[in-house]
């Protein structure tokens, strides 16, 4: 299954509210990740208002939200036991709308001696870009994003409320609206829209930014808050994080020049069991390093 942006949302087309047992099985529908998105998707409208009750699917919204976040917890356990490439892309668009310069940093993911989990690059980026630079430090910053923010423990920290059905691609998903009840100045929290397949109940895009206490959390000193996440399904069953995107400009004397961020996670592969990380190491939310 390909998770194309032929569906996707701008933050100019939605409105996203600032503030911010065992699991069910994971049985996804098909084994292949996204491709890469059109240059010009079609713009949806996310509703900003709760679904009237004819909308409301046929299992109970709480049991949703229930299944989705207990495979979430499972997800984050499993994600702590693969390893794949990472790859940092980051694009300045010309007048033309064409990208005129990037830098990318690619990488995979390895445990330490300690049992702990870091990035280990390959090289150094060959960069092309006139106004900004891609740092090892950005690639610190940005893996400190949690992937998996709606874990169970995580659930009473935020209101989830649901907007409505919504194809994805050959999905048909539901769509919920998540923000924090109550901001942190030293913690961030999730404030977006996360889409829900209607089959495996699990979480398979997610779109928003992530707030604190004195406003926007930046993932680094680049110029990127809101980010569009895809999962692909990883061994045919776990939805895990393939494809994320995130559009911003930088002002250059004046003049705004657009930039785009695009990271994607590639060749999931399980770990061997001397090479997982310990259990002291693996957080309650995965980091997604």
């Amino acid at each position: 299954m390909s998770l194309n942006r032929g569906i996707s949302v701008f933050a100019a087309t939605m409105i996203i509210v600032c503030a911010a047992g065992f699991p069910a099985p994971l049985a996804a529908q098909a084994p292949t990740g996204p491709q890469t998105p059109p240059k010009q998707p079609e713009i949806v409208r996310i509703p900003t208002r709760p679904a009237a009750p004819t909308d409301q699917p046929p299992i109970a919204v709480d049991e949703i939200i229930r299944r989705f976040s207990a495979q979430e917890d499972e997800l984050a356990r499993l994600f702590a036991t693969y390893g794949y490439r990472k790859t940092v892309r980051l694009e300045e668009i010309g007048t033309d709308g064409r990208v005129s310069g990037q830098a990318e940093i690619s990488g995979s993911s390895v445990v330490t001696s300690e049992g702990a989990r870091q990035p280990r690059p390959s090289g150094e980026p060959q960069s092309t870009l006139k106004f900004l630079n891609l740092a090892r430090d950005d690639i610190e910053a940005l893996s400190k994003i949690p992937t998996f923010p709606l874990v169970s423990s995580n659930l009473p920290k935020y209101e989830i409320t649901y907007q409505g059905k919504q194809p994805l691609d050959e999905l048909s998903t539901y769509v919920f609206q998540v923000k924090p009840r109550q901001l942190e100045r030293a913690r961030a929290y999730f404030n977006g829209l996360i889409w829900v397949d209607d089959h495996d109940l699990a979480i398979v895009k997610t779109y928003g930014k992530w707030v604190t206490e004195t406003g926007d959390a930046q993932a680094s000193q680049l110029p990127f808050t809101i980010f569009e996440t895809y999962r692909q399904a990883v061994a045919n069953k776990y939805w895990l994080p393939a494809y994320s995107r995130s559009d911003g400009s930088f002002d250059n004397r004046g003049s705004a020049v657009p930039v785009r961020l695009i990271i994607r996670w590639e060749e999931y592969t399980p770990l061997p069991p001397d090479k997982l990380p310990t259990a002291q190491s693996q957080p309650a939310e995965s980091s997604g390093r």
